[in-house]
């Protein structure tokens, strides 16, 4: 009888079903996640198109430069993600556990960068609420409650990713992966570029359509 993997489970007969069983539960996983976004990207496409008006207002407070800058580094994380994912089939360790790490610190620049984000909105009044921006129209606060439900929910499919990468290293560290096995590498390096996609679709949304209309 041929030699059982290690990282084998039971219920699986060889490692490429595995592996498939694997892909086809993140993929089920991400459609899901697909809906969950799509609902909100519904949202607020049906809003904008009812008070166009109050959203070009609204969208011109949103901080581009931030934004601009988080979206640098997440495309840059995701091409680090690649390249750890090519390291471990290369069977070369010690750079897949360095790709991994340069993935976290992405992660965690993105994160404080929000947050700065979030301290300045929130300063300038542009919270939904009692307090809202006075010289914004009412249905101004329905972009913002939407920036802060899509941003948020966003913040914390990053933060979800930034401890997954770092339960991966650390297993990395341990030498837990190689060229015949790193399923988990190439699952977690899927969520992490659909946390990038979403990102790239509320970039423009939030922050550039009709950025500089009058």
């Amino acid at each position: 009888m041929a030699d059982v993997h290690a990282a084998l489970h039971e219920q699986f007969e060889a490692m490429p079903q595995q592996k498939e069983a694997a892909t086809l539960g993140m993929w089920t996983f991400l459609a899901t996640e697909v809906l969950f976004f799509g609902a909100m990207f519904m949202s607020y496409i049906i809003y904008r198109h009812t008070y166009p008006q109050a959203f070009a207002e609204a969208s011109h407070h949103t901080i581009v430069l931030y934004g601009t800058i988080n979206t640098a580094i997440l495309l840059t994380s995701s091409l680090t993600m690649v390249l750890a994912v090519h390291a471990v089939q290369e069977n070369n360790v010690k750079w897949l556990f360095r790709f991994l790490l340069a993935t976290i610190l992405f992660g965690v620049a993105f994160l404080a960068i929000k947050g700065l984000e979030y301290h300045e909105d929130i300063t300038e009044h542009l919270w939904p609420g009692r307090h809202f921006r006075a010289e914004l129209p009412p249905e101004a606060q329905i972009f913002w409650v939407l920036y802060w439900i899509m941003t948020g929910v966003h913040a914390l499919h990053v933060t979800v990713g930034v401890g997954l990468l770092s339960v991966i290293a650390w297993m990395s560290s341990r030498l837990k992966f190689s060229a015949d096995y790193h399923t988990p590498v190439e699952m977690t390096g899927l969520y992490w570029h659909f946390v990038d996609v979403i990102w790239i679709f509320l970039y423009p949304l939030l922050y550039l359509i009709q950025r500089y209309s009058s």
